[in-house]
Order: C-alpha cells, then structure tokens, then sequence
C-alpha cells in the first residue's frame, strides 16, 4: 500500500537522501555539490514550514501499517516572505549544527551573489586543437550563499536585469511554493498529482497570505517534466529561462 501523510521529523534523513537521488545531472555529479543540495532544497522547509510538507509512503515490506519507506516528498510553504523573515531559525537550528557546517561551510562573503556555473579545466584535450577542454561545474560558493541568504533562494534570484524584476513580480503575485521530487519507481503513476493536491489544499486552510497561488521552479536540465505541470494546472511565468530554469505558477 502506498499513501500520503504528513512529514514527521523522523523523516528528513529519508527526504535528504530523494533530494539527492533526484538532482539533476550536473548537480549529482559534483559529490560536494549533491552532499549540500537538501540543505538548499529540501530541510528549510521541513523545518520552517511543516504544516505544508507532506511524504509518499510505501509499507508494503512493513508490518505497521502506519510506517513504511518514504519514496517521495512534496515540501513547501505558503508565504515565501514569511518564510524569508523566519529564515534565522534555520541557519541557527540547522546550518550552524556541528554536522551541518561539515556539509555547508558557511559561504565567504553575503553581499553579492556568484556566479552558478564556473569554467572547470578537465584532463582530456581536444584531438583537433590540442587545447584541453573546459566543462562548467557548479559553484559550491555560489550553493552556499543559496543555503544561507533566503532573499536569493526564494525572493529575488541574481541582481540586476530582467531576471531579478521578474523574480520579484512572481513572489508579490504568487506567493506560496512547492518542491516535489519522488524516486523513479513511484513516478507516472499519478501520485505527483495527488500529493501536489494535498500541498495545495493546505495552503488554502493555513491562514497564510499565498497571494494567487504557488510557485516552483524547473531546473534547466529538467524541462521534460513542464508538460507534466502543465497538466495539473501550472502555467509557465516568462523570464525563469534568463536564470536557465523554468518558473511555473499555479492560481488557488
């Protein structure tokens, strides 16, 4: 049997390991990179903003029925401006855990955001010029700086230009947001529609100010799964590809 239920605590180890396991390639690729990927994606949420977090069980190799492998997650939270303005409990509940610091150094400076993507020199040299080739490697500097600054992770984007006002005018219009990732073998079966539905209704009975709707964001290496938002009920926002994503919104 699988079913959906509320996050509970002992759920994080779990949803940090789906974080990972669902990255996209040049994100799992970097072992440091993946290593600090459900600090940025996956336990702000689960720790600010509970109520709206929600886990796929499967208990089908276990004898309580109430417990079983959590196989997919959908976190989130209704206001992302809340969630910003709460954001210290965090860094100081998890991000400054002896573990956690381990996993996420804190980042150098805070006042300007790096570049996500730098140039990396690999060993192999091009057959034809004889120059050695360059691959882009994310920026671990620049996935800290996500982790410890809320208004680059959920509000504003990179400064200055098209994307920072457009970033802008999606969170003052759309102000609730969802992550959802579920192991490969409980995806197209329908269970990303319902637990999408479960997040949604939550938001609509939490009180909170959502604005129009919820936003989430498609990594670039990703897009395949834009036709799958489309379908229940997202719509793309103009102005994530200047970012190399995609943004969706969702009226409630």
């Amino acid at each position: 049997m699988t079913f959906i239920r509320p996050f509970k605590p002992r759920d994080a180890e779990a949803c940090m390991h789906i974080c990972i396991a669902t990255l996209p390639p040049t994100l799992a690729a970097d072992e440091i990179a993946a290593r600090m990927s459900p600090y940025i994606w996956c336990l702000q949420f689960t720790t600010l903003s509970p109520q709206t977090c929600f886990v796929l069980v499967d208990n089908t190799n276990s004898s309580n029925p109430e417990d079983g492998e959590v196989v997919g997650y959908v976190i989130g939270t209704p206001n992302v401006h809340a969630f910003a303005t709460s954001y210290s409990r965090y860094i100081a509940e998890v991000l400054q855990t002896p573990q956690d610091l381990h996993d996420v150094p804190p980042p150098k400076q805070l006042d300007t955001l790096e570049s996500w993507l730098l140039p990396f020199p690999v060993p192999e040299t091009d057959s034809a010029s004889g120059e050695k080739k360059e691959v882009l490697k994310v920026n671990t500097e620049s996935l800290a700086q996500h982790a410890y600054n809320p208004k680059w992770l959920v509000l504003e984007g990179p400064e200055g230009g098209k994307a920072e006002h457009r970033r802008k005018e999606l969170v003052e219009g759309w102000r609730a947001m969802l992550h959802i990732d579920l192991l490969e073998g409980w995806q197209g079966k329908g269970w990303g529609r319902r637990m999408i539905e479960r997040f949604c209704e939550a938001v609509k009975t939490s009180g909170a100010d959502y604005g129009k709707g919820v936003y989430l964001g498609v990594n670039g290496e990703n897009t395949k799964v834009v036709k799958f938002y489309e379908k229940v009920g997202f719509k793309v926002f103009e102005g994530g590809e200047v970012e190399g994503s995609v943004w969706m919104v969702r009226d409630l």
